[in-house]
């Protein structure tokens, strides 16, 4: 295992790569860093050439407020850093959107394309559930009064418990949560990220095999962008998880771990 620095802008990325063999990229959430793919890697095991990355605002990766970076090129930069030139992408909600955004513009550098309840640029709005929209206005509140542990309590019943299910996930999975995402809420700005066209309508232009997934406990919109990935990509399969919610591969969910490892197996090298 080596754990590197790559120079993207006025970044450092903390980049770790482990295994050898066909490269797979991860692009973690946006609750979370780098480490929320261990159980994966555990997974895949050491014929896999698992690279990872913090991304800006995100772990040990270190910047400077930088209008206009971009998360494509950053993903870019690991693939060059990496001397790859074309990998599987695994990416998760924010880190899914980097995936797709990376496949549109670079459909050279990405071979296969796994998805785990995506983001996505030019989404429609979401209508929250009241549930929800109650944790959001309970996550302002305490956002505005500088309480980021509560914060992050209550981030981490939306994102990784599933809204209505607090306390459900193991306590090793909520303590490395936890962890992560208040480092993140205390990290500094990174600066406005450039723009990007919108990928909503434009997802069938991605050729790619394409693997997506999303647990019954997530967001009802991270469920309604899978699905529409799923219907716009020709070489597309949705696999929909039971008791688990956005988070399926930090929980070390069964189910998750196994459909990418047959997805990778399939479409490495």
């Amino acid at each position: 295992m080596t754990h590197e620095t790559g120079a993207s802008g006025r970044a450092r990325l903390a980049v770790e790569v482990s295994g050898s063999g066909a490269p797979v990229l991860m692009i973690h959430a946006g609750v979370t860093d780098r480490r929320s793919w261990s159980p994966l890697i555990d997974h895949l095991g050491s014929a896999i050439r698992s690279i990872r990355y913090d991304t800006r605002g995100f772990g040990e990766t270190e910047y400077d407020p930088e209008d206009g970076w971009s998360p494509v090129s950053d993903a870019v930069e690991v693939l060059d850093a990496e001397a790859v030139d074309a990998s599987i992408v695994i990416g998760c909600s924010m880190g899914g959107r980097a995936a797709i955004d990376l496949t549109l513009a670079h459909p050279d550098r990405v071979g296969a394309l796994v998805l785990i309840a995506p983001s996505i640029g030019g989404a429609p709005a979401p209508d929250l559930a009241p549930l929800v929209a109650d944790l959001d206005r309970r996550i302002d509140a305490a956002d505005d009064r500088g309480d980021l542990d509560e914060v992050n309590r209550l981030q981490a019943e939306v994102w990784l418990d599933g809204p209505g299910h607090a306390g459900r996930a193991t306590p090793g999975a909520r303590a490395l949560f936890l962890e992560m995402n208040r480092r993140a809420l205390a990290a500094a700005d990174p600066g406005d990220p450039a723009p990007i066209k919108a990928a909503w309508p434009r997802l069938a232009a991605i050729t790619v095999p394409t693997l997506v997934l999303v647990g019954d406990l997530d967001l009802a919109h991270m469920g309604r962008n899978a699905r529409h990935v799923a219907a716009s990509v020709r070489d597309a399969e949705l696999v929909e998880l039971s008791d688990v919610a956005h988070l399926p591969h930090l929980e070390g969910h069964p189910e998750t771990l196994q459909a990418i490892a047959r997805f990778v197996a399939a479409h490495a090298g």
